[in-house]
């Protein structure tokens, strides 16, 4: 499927296996900002974010700027993004450096029927509703769906549940 937008990344390689998408919306998502990356486009992306890669901005919209309070506690944070330029409908794919068709589930692409990434990034700073970090691998403008500390760094300040494992969450 090539959508209006297409890009060498819309089409469809030997091997790969389309899904037709529901007329359904089964839930909404309000973006919280968005992240501000050297990247222009999925080109330019690296495969992975790096702890040494460049300082990018995530830039939280005002209504959601007091949820940072606290947030610069932490070394690591976990960003989860919506990959706006993606496909949606591939349930085969062929990676470019492995070629036999792999189903998207056993595959970190960004082409998945929804389309959420997450990235632990490093904290570099934080100014006025901007989180200054090293990590990302997305492109410049994507929507910011979430952010959390990292899990291994996060200690809850809640007492745990009876029969719960502390190390739960």
């Amino acid at each position: 499927m090539i959508t209006k937008n297409a890009s060498p990344f819309d089409a469809t390689r030997p091997g790969e296996q389309e899904a037709a998408l529901p007329d359904r919306c089964d839930a909404a998502l309000v973006f919280i900002g968005r992240i501000r990356t050297p990247f222009a486009s999925r080109a330019e992306c690296p495969r992975r974010g790096r702890p040494d890669g460049p300082l990018c901005r995530i830039e939280i919209d005002p209504p959601w700027r007091e949820a940072l309070t606290g947030i610069d506690a932490y070394e690591r944070i976990e960003v989860l993004y919506w990959m706006h330029q993606a496909r949606r409908d591939l349930v085969l794919q062929s990676p470019r450096t492995h070629g036999a068709p792999i189903g998207t589930f056993a595959l970190r692409s960004p082409v998945r029927p929804n389309p959420i990434a997450t990235s632990i990034v490093t904290l570099a700073g934080v100014e006025d509703g901007v989180l200054l970090v090293r990590g990302l691998d997305c492109v410049d403008g994507t929507p910011l769906v979430d952010l959390k500390p990292e899990r291994t760094a996060f200690v809850p300040l809640a007492p745990a549940k009876p029969g719960v494992a502390e190390t739960e969450g």
